[in-house]
């Protein structure tokens, strides 16, 4: 599962990072956390244009979707797309090897579950650069201009993603730098496609429990506090076995 992001690069870095131009600078601003289920637009990087940045909308709405209701009813169950069903599903089997796309992150929430208790965590690279994760993208037209959605690949948990995420055990496709132009490329066969949706290395990777402000309905979530490493005492004996 993969529903909460951040990204904190301003967009002069995240061109330089990227090799790409944003085609609005204007429209990006840098956040600590935003969620799927607003829909928000995020930097993404197409096949189609791989050498422009786009704000595009998270939540995959399939071309053969007929209408508004219907839109907005499918995409709360597409803003991640499963690496072992991505081929078969309805919603994603069309763009897996059509229309494959980078979501440009930093960072990533998930929760543990202990005793019956949910735990937020923070994870990012240990080197603290952005990075991008395996997307789908459609453009989607019922009415008036066209609307571009896309979708997170989500795959098996890597064995730190598994002690955090000890539930559901998935984690995020975060494509290694040297494949993320190879994600783009028009010409992959299916095999190939398959193979880059594997596990990122739990080595590269950092992870630490935050504050339950990012479960606030209330509060600004989207604040530097929210990053914040936060011990909970009922976690500590855990952590110093598991990290």
């Amino acid at each position: 599962m993969c529903f909460h992001l951040s990204l904190l690069r301003d967009y002069r870095e995240l061109e330089q990072r990227f090799e790409s131009r944003f085609d609005e600078p204007a429209s990006y601003k840098p956040f600590y956390y935003e969620e799927a289920f607003s829909t928000p637009r995020s930097p993404v990087i197409t096949d189609a244009a791989p050498g422009s940045i786009r704000m595009i909308e998270w939540g995959l709405i399939p071309r053969w979707v007929k209408n508004e209701q219907n839109a907005a009813e499918i995409r709360t169950g597409t803003f991640n797309a499963r690496s072992d069903s991505v081929f078969s599903k309805a919603s994603f089997k069309s763009s897996i090897m059509d229309r494959r796309c980078l979501v440009l992150a930093d960072g990533f929430f998930e929760w543990h579950e202990h005793q019956g208790r949910k735990y937020p965590y923070y994870i990012r690279l240990k080197s603290r650069q952005a990075f991008a994760l395996a997307g789908l993208w459609e453009s989607w037209t019922a009415q008036g201009p066209a609307k571009e959605t896309f979708s997170i690949i989500t795959t098996d948990a890597n064995p730190l993603m598994e002690r955090i995420h000890n539930i559901k055990k998935r984690m995020p496709v975060i494509l290694r730098r040297e494949d993320e132009r190879k994600w783009l490329r028009k010409d992959l066969t299916a095999g190939q496609v398959s193979e880059l949706l594997k596990p990122y290395d739990g080595g590269e990777m950092e992870a630490y429990t935050i504050s339950r402000l990012v479960t606030s309905r209330t509060e600004d979530r989207n604040v530097p506090e929210l990053i914040k490493p936060f011990e909970y005492k009922e976690l500590l004996s855990q952590q110093r076995s598991l990290f």
